[in-house]
């Protein structure tokens, strides 16, 4: 790749880092926000919610309207709105302050995330140059999380406000860069394409209901958990029945009709379910019952973040040997081993007994995601690279949330009392949630290792006279 070519990627991999890293500090300082802000466990839940619900709510119409706006101006222009709203949180003393900031920064990484994935895969011809562009930037992703965990205990020891700060400076070098870097592109031919206001109310109420039923689960009545998903379900009928007669929809529903498409979002959502819903356990574990303090919990977890150097070193090479379908299968079966090895946790577990888990998860990772994200724009013509990014994004994000509701709510039932048995007891239970989704994502992928007939109309919309699916040899 030329040096102008690093300079895009660098800077896209920037903002990709700056998302995980932001999200994974905020994890790390809430327990000293509640303490100086005197905020109750509801209200804590509400910051952490306030962050989910914007961008797993607008991802859809951010990464349509990367496609119908243009790309660059997107980025450019979400990531200084992302900049802005993380520095005022930085500055709440209210709780209503915070929890505002956190939902705008979150609707800011919805629209800048697909954006930044459409460059990368409108910027590279599809092929290896692609290939190895998107396991760069899935790498860079998983780092951010992993550093964000050190970094965010670093920060909070010295004042929990620093978590919002901190990423102000690295958003306005990212966006300095962006300047520089990324070209301007061409106005997108918009001809006979109108702005789908009511696909897009119908669809960002639908995922905004969903995600809220499943994240506040374990925190609110069964009634009102089954009501908001009901709403949720019903705006999704009422989005697709809006597409079907739309002349310029915002989500072209003849997309879904690639098997591979499909496939890689059903993947995504039961893997990031299994991998945040792990996490989520594993720091429970450390902290409440072995009285880890913040700091040793986010060392112990670093070890995870192993995938940010195999993800562009090792998995490209395995990408070429064996195929995409055959890398995330391989991944997909760690993830399973990783979350089983942890099933037998005990109360005095050394930390030499927990680190074949973490690292085969750290494995794990790198095997999936990256050939995820690549099989999930693959074929996708060039002008629904944004829809296809949000699509997978949302994917994950969804799956995060279904991943920690559902931990949480199996902790809570397995949980007799607060004794440290029973505490063990509950955490046992609810490490088989991750298990059984990754075992899921496993039996879903394994039907993408066989190719047939081209029974469908590919993805990009025009007929196919190849298989549709993505051969495990390529």
């Amino acid at each position: 790749m030329s040096a102008r070519d690093w300079g895009v990627l660098l800077v896209l991999c920037g903002a990709i880092f700056l998302e995980g890293i932001d999200v994974a500090m905020l994890n790390v300082a809430l327990p000293s926000i509640r303490a100086d802000l005197g905020l109750s466990t509801g209200s804590l839940q509400w910051v952490m919610s306030a962050y989910v619900l914007g961008y797993g709510g607008f991802m859809l119409v951010g990464g349509r309207a990367a496609d119908l706006f243009g790309r660059r101006r997107m980025f450019v222009f979400w990531l200084s709105v992302f900049l802005l709203f993380s520095g005022l949180g930085g500055f709440a003393t209210e709780e209503w302050m915070l929890i505002v900031a956190r939902f705008v920064t979150g609707v800011a990484a919805a629209f800048m995330t697909p954006a930044g994935l459409s460059i990368i895969t409108t910027s590279f011809e599809e092929g290896p140059r692609r290939n190895k562009a998107l396991l760069f930037y899935s790498g860079t992703a998983a780092g951010g999380f992993s550093i964000g965990l050190v970094v965010g205990g670093l920060l909070t020891s010295a004042g929990w406000r620093w978590v919002f700060f901190a990423p102000v400076v690295l958003s306005a070098l990212i966006l300095i860069a962006a300047l520089a870097f990324v070209p301007r592109q061409p106005h997108p031919d918009r001809a006979g394409q109108g702005i789908d206001l009511v696909g897009g109310m119908t669809i960002t109420a639908a995922v905004v209901l969903l995600v809220l039923g499943v994240e506040r689960a374990t925190h609110t009545s069964p009634a009102w958990t089954v009501g908001t998903l009901g709403a949720g379900l019903a705006f999704l009928a009422a989005f697709v029945v809006t597409e079907r007669r739309s002349a310029s929809p915002l989500v072209r529903l003849g997309i879904f009709r690639s098997g591979a498409l499909v496939r890689a979002n059903l993947v995504g959502l039961l893997f990031a379910a299994g991998f945040f819903g792990f996490q989520f356990l594993v720091v429970l574990y450390l902290q409440e019952l072995r009285d880890w303090s913040t700091l040793q919990t986010s060392f112990a977890m670093i070890v995870i973040g192993v995938d940010a150097i195999l993800s562009p070193a090792l998995t490209p090479r395995l990408v070429n040997r064996f195929g995409n379908a055959r890398v995330i299968f391989g991944g997909l079966l760690l993830a399973s081993l990783s979350y089983a090895l942890f099933l037998p946790v005990g109360a005095d577990w050394t930390y030499l007994a927990m680190f074949p888990s973490l690292i085969t998860l750290g494995l794990a990772f790198s095997l999936a995601y990256g050939p995820l994200t690549i099989v999930a724009t693959e074929g996708v013509r060039e002008e629904e690279q944004g829809l296809a990014g949000g699509l997978l994004y949302t994917s994950f994000q969804f799956g995060a949330a279904i991943g920690l509701s559902t931990a949480t709510a199996v902790n809570v039932a397995a949980t007799a009392s607060t004794s440290p048995a029973a505490l063990l007891d509950g955490y046992r239970a609810a490490l088989w949630v991750p298990l059984g989704a990754a075992l899921l994502a496993t039996l879903i992928t394994a039907f993408g290792l066989r190719t047939g007939p081209a029974a469908t109309v590919a993805a990009s919309g025009e007929p196919a006279d190849r298989p549709t699916e993505i051969p495990a040899s390529h």
